[in-house]
């Protein structure tokens, strides 16, 4: 029987020939990071080691969470990180005014790669998967053994294999394709699963779409999200200087075996927004009968604050105003982003509309900060997740969506579709 690409890496990562569902391996890992939240703890576990990190160049730490700092914790977590760095001599460690939020910053600067083994502290690591990389999330205390020895401990998880086909709809982008998809088999669908994502509706996504749907692979329960290499990811590594030579690009065989086939033909799916409080709750946006007023619309996070995200709301808000009383928080996901978005004009189109604009930082999305909702309050989110209490209130709602349905519903007040408001 054959593997999945996901196998296959875990194989090759443990210097075996094959691996099965449900064996435990001790696998090599390429990259593991963690960021300031995380990495205090991890960075205590090599110190009570007492040990060196296994290869400086092989580490990242990434200061995105609440940074610039806001208040003094976080301040203090951030100084662990760099007291750290200074230390042992990191080379991956990107300062405020150069950092990005990671999940964003690693793939843009060459750092994943197909076939890599990634190990970060933080849940949606399953991001990188977008590259053809197994990438996954762990604990602090796992990622700070996998900095002090270079290894990790994996179950090989089952795959299921969802295969996309048709022609997308206008507006409908890889944000709508997972949130149909999480919709479809529920949070806990692909549970320690393996969502392999293929067919040609999925080949014919840019690279920041794909990110978004490995990014959202968690949300439903899944260890990984991947999708095989092609000619998009050689496109897209050759644009961040990074040349086939340097990395190999593998596919899972024909008879490999699957927990599950899922079959999802994409022009059947118009713009999604899931409801609170689970990324599960999606409707399509016509099926929304009920005026959802919102209070506040957030475009950013690891999810979607990438430039092409930018230019989609870009085209909404255009000639268009942000609703009275309405907040519209916009947030770049790494510096170079925020130049080229600044560079092209969208910083202007977002200005004139009555947005705010921040540095890159995760902030709103975990209810961190710049943009905590108050009681009663209802935000429309790119973002992944919109538990109860995820963006400050308990009591707030939290509806997700693509960048282009929360700028249009930034300028109705309420959840539209962009086709209400394009002028």
């Amino acid at each position: 029987m054959g593997m999945t690409i996901s196998q296959k890496i875990l194989a090759k990562k443990s210097n075996r020939d094959e691996v099965k569902p449900g064996e435990i391996v001790m696998a090599d890992v390429d990259l593991a990071f963690a960021n300031d939240i995380t990495a205090p703890i991890a960075i205590d576990f090599v110190r009570k080691l007492g040990v060196n990190v296994f290869d400086e160049s092989r580490i990242a730490l990434i200061p995105d969470h609440f940074t610039p700092n806001k208040d003094i914790n976080s301040a203090n977590q951030c100084k662990i990180m760099r007291d750290f760095v200074k230390e042992r001599g990191l080379p991956n460690y990107w300062e405020t005014g150069e950092v990005g939020i990671e999940h964003a910053l690693l793939p843009e600067q060459g750092y994943v790669k197909p076939g890599m083994l990634i190990v970060g502290a933080d849940s949606h690591t399953c991001t990188h998967g977008a590259l053809g990389a197994f990438a996954t999330g762990m604990g602090s205390t796992d990622v700070g053994f996998a900095f002090a020895t270079g290894k990790s401990w994996f179950r090989v998880p089952e795959s299921i294999k969802f295969v996309y086909r048709g022609k997308r709809n206008r507006w409908v982008v890889g944000k709508d394709l997972i949130l149909y998809t999480i919709g479809k088999i529920g949070v806990a669908g692909a549970l320690y699963k393996s969502m392999e994502f293929t067919g040609d509706a999925i080949f014919e996504l840019p690279m920041e779409d794909r990110l978004t749907m490995c990014n959202m692979a968690v949300e439903a329960g899944a260890k990984n999200g991947i999708v095989p290499p092609d000619g998009v990811t050689v496109d897209y590594l050759k644009s961040r200087g990074v040349e086939p030579s340097e990395y190999e690009m593998l596919a899972s065989d024909t008879d490999a075996e699957y927990s599950d086939i899922v079959e999802i033909n994409v022009s059947n799916i118009e713009p999604q927004v899931a409801f609170p409080h689970l990324p599960s709750n999606t409707k399509g946006i016509s099926e929304i009968k009920e005026d959802i007023k919102i209070d506040q619309a957030f475009i950013g996070s690891c999810t979607n604050g990438r430039l092409s995200d930018l230019r989609e709301a870009a085209k909404v808000l255009k000639g268009n105003k942000v609703a009275k009383y309405v907040r519209l928080i916009v947030i770049p996901a790494t510096v170079e982003v925020y130049r080229e978005a600044l560079k092209e004009g969208l910083f202007d189109i977002f200005l004139d509309a009555g947005a705010v604009i921040s540095t890159p930082t995760c902030g709103p999305c975990l209810g961190g900060y710049m943009g905590i909702l108050a009681d009663g309050e209802v935000c429309v989110s790119t973002s992944n997740r919109n538990f109860v209490g995820r963006m400050g209130s308990k009591k707030a709602f939290v509806y997700l969506s693509s960048p282009a349905v929360a700028a249009a519903s930034a300028v109705a007040g309420k959840i539209v579709h962009p086709d209400e408001v394009i002028k």
